[in-house]
């Protein structure tokens, strides 16, 4: 029944033109999720090549991720496992130094309804500060390296990490704490939270 249900709420979501007036093309929701998935990963927004391909995380941003999680990119893509919705659902377009924000009306409108049929998600990714905001709101710390850092306030059920991004490089490699402490704690949850129930 909830698998019913979430496919007709995955339709209307890649259906959604709420904020096509905003966006630079036409709108292209990209997101997969499965009932049975035991994790949630909430990025920013799609960047340009997966506007273009409509594969989530198709570009060096996920292959970052990838290596940080110890997945293989076969296993990331299994929509019963784990489950990608962005923050925001389309490519907002370019801004003056990178992509644009995600869009405002995405998460509100379609989060809570499609976590409500996630009823086996026992962690979320919370990657970037635009998944941080919504989804501990005043509960972030003053920088995204303090809310990082303070990742075990926030469990066992979100998990806040930096972007990937290439332009994020400084940021690790000035965070090398990041790295040594954060990775391996990261990939044990990750697996561990794949493997209940299993």
């Amino acid at each position: 029944m909830s698998l019913d249900r979430l496919q007709r709420l995955l339709a209307q979501v890649r259906a959604c033109t709420a904020c096509a007036a905003s966006l630079p093309n036409p709108p292209r929701p990209v997101l997969r999720a499965g009932a049975g998935a035991r994790v949630l990963i909430v990025g920013q927004a799609p960047g340009r090549r997966v506007h273009e391909t409509g594969i989530p995380w198709n570009d060096p941003s996920g292959d970052l991720l990838r290596e940080w999680l110890g997945i293989e990119r076969a296993a990331f893509y299994d929509a019963a496992r784990i489950a990608i919705i962005p923050a925001g659902l389309c490519y907002p377009g370019k801004g003056p130094s990178g992509d644009l924000p995600p869009r405002p009306e995405c998460a509100p409108l379609w989060h809570p309804r499609l976590k409500a049929l996630l009823l086996r998600v026992s962690l979320t990714l919370l990657v970037g500060q635009y998944a941080q905001s919504y989804y501990l709101g005043a509960r972030c710390e003053n920088t995204l390296a303090a809310t990082v850092r303070a990742r075990r306030r926030y469990g066992p059920g979100y998990f806040p990490l930096p972007h990937p991004s290439p332009r994020n490089r400084r940021w690790l490699r000035n965070n090398a704490w990041f790295e040594r402490e954060v990775i391996p704690e990261l990939r044990a949850r990750f697996h561990d939270a794949l493997t209940q129930g299993s």
